[in-house]
């Protein structure tokens, strides 16, 4: 059949554990999400291209232009999004924008790519092309997760794993708090965490943060909280999965606050809104809460027992409304599919 035209949709995500890990030849446990962005892309026959979007966020043009440039696209096409996605939030809605762009782009010209090729031409793209520092994380989870399942990505030898989560019949709940407070990779704040990891790895002689010594003489106070934060992130990451996979709630809830606390004292990308969300959380009944996502901005996430679910949305609410504050958007999900061609025509 020919195809004119081709719509993928590519979902959110969030991390669940393993924090600023990827561009540090860490291993991390990211999920997609519900929420997703729809990426219509469609043959230009006898009219000029032209780009659509419901987002709201300035330079989303960037993100398709940078696909077509990263799949070395030179014919004109028409692209068309429409996003249930927040921009800012941390939950990877320009991921989401890439690899809806990249699916409905491969199919659309039977380009044949691979779910890796796409998967590393999206990281292009944001790199190379939009100019936003990432360590893949996002793309790769966004383009290979599984219904059901959290995947497990080791980013010094690249593998995959796929770990599967039941919350349903662990009787819990993984909820999003979305602060409202946007980040921006763009402006500094986690290029300059990159370029301190990546300072202190050399400092040290190694190719790998995860495995330095935060006690090493050599590195400064700074850069020994940065350390100290991706080793011990690295444990948590195997620590869950482990938990994960013995359906122990308890310890996977221990080590999510482990992790906020870390983010929060060691690596510094915490915000006062997130951390008053993290504590809303606690103040509820969550067995774990942390932020996800790069961080200055963006969401965090609880686990928390299903029945207790309204009593963390009443509590976010009252806690910001107490600090005069914008009530966060609060939701539930569960780990989803990945990006996939969802029409043609």
């Amino acid at each position: 059949m020919s195809v004119s035209r081709a719509t993928a949709a590519a979902p959110g995500r969030i991390n669940l554990i393993g924090e600023h890990l990827d561009y540090n030849g860490g291993r991390c446990l990211p999920m997609a999400i519900p929420l997703r962005t729809l990426a219509t892309v469609s043959l230009v026959k006898g009219g000029q291209p032209r780009m659509h979007s419901s987002l709201d966020s300035p330079g989303w043009r960037a993100y398709p232009l940078g696909v077509l440039g990263a799949l070395n696209v030179r014919i004109p096409l028409s692209i068309e999004i429409e996003s249930e996605l927040p921009s800012g939030a941390g939950l990877s809605s320009s991921a989401a924008l890439l690899c809806s762009v990249a699916t409905a782009t491969d199919t659309l010209l039977d380009l044949g790519l691979s779910t890796e090729e796409l998967t590393e031409a999206t990281i292009r793209a944001e790199t190379e092309f939009v100019g936003a520092p990432t360590g893949g994380l996002d793309q790769t989870a966004v383009m290979q997760a599984q219904e059901g399942h959290v995947l497990g990505i080791d980013f010094a030898n690249g593998q995959r794993s796929q770990h599967r989560l039941d919350l349903q019949a662990l009787g819990m709940s993984l909820m999003v708090i979305n602060t409202g407070v946007s980040h921006n990779h763009l402006e500094g704040g986690f290029g300059n965490r990159r370029d301190e990891a990546h300072e202190a790895a050399r400092v040290l002689g190694i190719e790998h943060l995860i495995h330095g010594d935060p006690n090493d003489p050599r590195l400064t106070p700074t850069l020994k909280k940065r350390v100290r934060h991706v080793v011990t992130e690295q444990a948590r990451v195997d620590d869950f999965t482990t938990a994960m996979s013995e359906g122990d709630t308890t310890s996977m809830g221990a080590l999510m606050d482990a992790s906020h606390e870390s983010l929060r004292d060691d690596y510094e990308v915490s915000c006062p809104e997130l951390d008053l969300a993290v504590a809303a959380a606690h103040a509820a009944g969550a067995i774990g809460a942390r932020m996800t996502g790069g961080g200055f901005g963006g969401s965090a996430i609880a686990l928390i027992e299903t029945s207790s679910q309204a009593n963390l949305v009443a509590e976010v609410q009252r806690r910001f409304a107490a600090k005069g504050s914008a009530c966060p958007e609060v939701f539930v999900v569960r780990p989803s599919r990945g990006a996939q061609v969802v029409a043609l025509s």
